[in-house]
């Protein structure tokens, strides 16, 4: 381990570079997907479900992350929520389950229901050192940087992943919207397997770049005396699968905070993806509505916001929760 910087464990020897373009229903881009790819609809056995489960939460208060689906019988939301899984895994890498009555439910129990349905797709694990599992997504007034995660600022972001800042990303990201924007706030998912293809065919020679380490400012996400930075590819190959854990604005502050300078081919490398992932052609946007839930592919696809503008009124500023999902491992933060 270099001083100051975390280095993480990678095979010997030059890392496998796939010189194959991706297929299948991952390998999308904005026109190949119709309009309802990825969307489930609430029907109506599921809305009785969830209605009689929020009845007994308020008859029998319980702090949500004790809240355990398999306590609950709930076999329309089981069979919706395994449709979702197959969304996930066959399907373009995100899904967007259409909605839940916050307005009835209310913020608490909206939340409750959300933590129980996220968990039949998998096990929601801590999205902090500290050993945070729900996360609240609103601006709190502070610029971002070290320290301070865009999410609770109204700053636009970069397409990422979640987490690729530290040891162990997310399988999933879930996001439950309680209350839009007034403007802005734009949600967009990409692609990792489509932009990949594009830079095989117009960039080949700079993948090899994004398979060897960059730097990443980790957020102060990590126990006082461990290294502030962490060291690892941006992508990876993993029994033919593309794994990517990326994020533009944590790579630029790692390298100020190491306080090197990053060489031209590794910034070019990264610039380039950049500019293809914010290629629209290859993005799908949504427009959250209160109740929806978004679950994202947090190895095969990016996903970003746009930045935004509040109401003025506290109640009706811009308000989602996030939980992070992953069945591999503990439930710590590190894994």
């Amino acid at each position: 381990m270099t001083a100051g910087i975390l280095e993480e464990k990678s095979a010997h020897g030059d890392p496998e570079v796939r010189r194959v373009p991706f297929t299948g229903p991952i390998a999308w881009d904005s026109k190949s997907l119709a309009d309802d790819d990825g969307v489930i609809h609430l029907n109506a056995a599921c809305r009785k479900e969830l209605d009689q489960l929020v009845e007994t939460l308020r008859a029998n208060p319980l702090q949500t992350a004790l809240l355990d689906a398999a306590e609950f019988a709930l076999p329309a939301c089981r069979q919706m929520m395994a449709e979702a899984k197959r969304w996930l895994e066959d399907g373009p890498g995100f899904v967007i389950v259409d909605k839940l009555p916050v307005s009835e439910y209310g913020v608490g129990d909206s939340q409750a229901v959300y933590w129980v349905l996220s968990q039949l797709v998998a096990r929601p694990v801590a999205q902090s050192w500290d050993g945070k599992l729900v996360y609240d997504v609103r601006d709190l007034g502070k610029p971002p940087g070290n320290g301070v995660r865009p999410d609770i600022t109204n700053a636009e972001q970069n397409f990422h992943t979640d987490n690729s800042y530290n040891l162990y990303a997310p399988d999933y990201v879930s996001l439950l919207c309680l209350q839009p924007a007034m403007e802005g706030g734009i949600s967009s998912i990409v692609s990792f397997y489509t932009v990949y293809n594009n830079m095989l065919k117009h960039n080949p020679e700079l993948l090899p770049r994004l398979y060897r380490p960059y730097l990443f400012d980790r957020q102060r996400e990590h126990a006082p005396e461990d290294p502030a930075v962490i060291s690892h590819p941006l992508f990876q190959t993993v029994e033919d699968k593309l794994v990517c854990r990326l994020s533009h604005r944590h790579v630029i502050n790692g390298y100020a905070m190491a306080g090197i300078e990053m060489d031209h081919e590794a910034r070019e490398a990264l610039e380039v993806l950049e500019e293809t992932m914010r290629e629209p052609q290859w993005c799908r946007e949504f427009f959250f509505e209160p109740g929806q839930i978004q679950i994202v592919d947090n190895k095969r696809c990016g996903h970003r916001r746009t930045g935004f503008t509040d109401y003025p009124e506290p109640e009706r500023k811009r308000h989602l929760v996030r939980l992070w999902l992953r069945d591999q491992g503990r439930r710590f933060y590190n894994g």
